[in-house]
């Protein structure tokens, strides 16, 4: 009997496993603040979080999303997508993407609602 559930454990590991794949290339939507990936939740630069977040952005670091205590990391070359995120630097938005770890490969944002 033992031998028999190891198998069926044998067999369904894999199952799991490429169902997780598939699910891992959905695009997602996600609700946060447009921010940047060297400050993160808290700037290091006085005055308002969107001259930080572009002056950031302007000397090499990403656009990060921040979504409750988590901090995910944008990635784009989708010149519309990179436009809508400096239009957006510091506010509210919806990100649709696929999330890979701690990062999003954007498809779209918009102004959150």
């Amino acid at each position: 009997m033992r031998f028999r559930s190891h198998q069926f454990g044998i067999v369904l590991a894999p199952l799991f496993l490429i169902a997780t794949a598939f699910a891992a290339d959905k695009p997602q939507s996600f609700t946060g603040k447009v921010s940047d990936a060297m400050c993160g939740k808290a700037h290091m630069r006085s005055g308002p979080e969107a001259d930080c977040t572009r002056a950031c952005v302007g000397k090499g670091s990403k656009y990060a999303f921040v979504v409750g205590d988590k901090v995910y990391t944008l990635d784009s070359s989708d010149k519309a997508v990179l436009g809508s995120l400096d239009k957006l630097a510091g506010a509210d938005a919806k990100v649709t993407g696929t999330l890979n770890g701690d990062t999003i490969q954007v498809a779209s944002v918009a102004a959150s609602k």
